[in-house]
């Protein structure tokens, strides 16, 4: 029988994943204090490995990995070609534009300066409302930007909002909603579907307590 592959994210939402692996019984061999990045379940016939949360996506789409678990954030941002079958009801937050207080986000004829992390989702939101904008990509700190003169506006996941707050920036646009979403290669679904299935399954059998617990 072969292996079922699945990509996990290292760090926070690879924490969730595990804890909920474990409760459907398919964690066993995961250790999560351990350097290593594959573990295998030699009776299950299942491995799992510990990826980038950026690469899950990758590692899915060219069918390394059967099944993944990936932010929707990560998801919209890549050009992927892959099933998104299961909303997990962690990692949750939201997409917004936020900048400094007060601060215009729609100019008819001129063009807004966006910083992001995200510039496929931010061109998108835009695009759609009409906005001409200049994309600035960065790869951290993204708060700054406005601080500094670098953008008007940026686009960024928020949790609490705490950090937009200490830096004297505010929420100006909820842009949608994110969480865990589990996302299957199209070749693996196809020919480990029964496998599959039964995993699915066993998720969305405690799909509303483990909601309730997280």
């Amino acid at each position: 029988m072969d292996f079922i592959n699945i990509a996990l994210a290292k760090g926070r939402l690879g924490d969730e994943t595990y804890k909920l692996l474990k409760t459907i019984g398919f964690g066993e061999s995961i250790v999560p204090d351990s350097r290593k990045l594959i573990f295998k379940d030699e009776e299950k016939k299942i491995s799992f490995i510990y990826v980038k949360p950026s690469d899950v996506v990758t590692y899915v789409q060219n069918g390394v990995a059967d099944l993944g678990v990936a932010g929707k954030d990560v998801i919209l941002e890549s050009d992927n070609d892959v099933y998104e079958i299961l909303d997990l009801g962690f990692g949750r937050c939201k997409f917004a534009v936020a900048g400094i207080k007060k601060k215009e986000i729609y100019k008819k004829d001129e063009v807004l300066r966006v910083a992001t992390k995200y510039p496929r989702i931010a061109k998108k939101y835009f695009d759609e409302r009409g906005q001409k904008i200049k994309l600035i990509k960065l790869n951290g700190s993204v708060e700054l930007a406005p601080l500094v003169g670098l953008s008007d506006v940026i686009v960024d996941l928020v949790e609490t909002g705490n950090t937009l707050k200490a830096n004297g920036l505010e929420v100006l646009e909820e842009m949608f909603n994110i969480s865990a979403k589990l996302i299957c290669n199209r070749v693996s679904y196809r020919f480990k579907y029964d496998r599959i299935s039964k995993l699915i399954e066993s998720i969305k059998k405690l799909e509303g307590k483990y909601c309730e617990d997280n």
